[in-house]
């Protein structure tokens, strides 16, 4: 028999990260182990560092033209990030 406060765990935990305000520190250590399998060996290769703040996903990139050509790119990186995390969390994408 299921009582009325039965919640599936996935829930309870969405909860309990978002309550204590963990979401963007589990979103950054998401987004960098997963940054190599969505942009690929190449760009991942070239980047020494990824953040978040305040909604804000910053990357840090060693070559000029990479960076470039991230920059025109930067709503489709922000679509594959949020697609990646579930939810529209990240507002702007910064290259450096």
């Amino acid at each position: 028999m299921k009582k009325h406060n039965d919640k599936r765990i996935d829930e309870v935990l969405k909860n309990l990260v978002g309550g204590y305000k963990y979401k963007s520190k589990l979103y950054k250590n998401k987004l960098a182990t997963t940054w190599e399998t969505l942009m690929g060996s190449t760009i991942s290769k070239y980047t020494s560092r990824i953040s978040i703040r305040n909604r804000k996903l910053f990357v840090t990139i060693d070559s000029a033209p990479l960076k470039q050509e991230l920059s025109f790119a930067k709503d489709k990186v922000k679509r594959m990030m949020n697609d990646e995390l579930g939810e529209n969390y990240i507002d702007e994408v910064v290259i450096r």
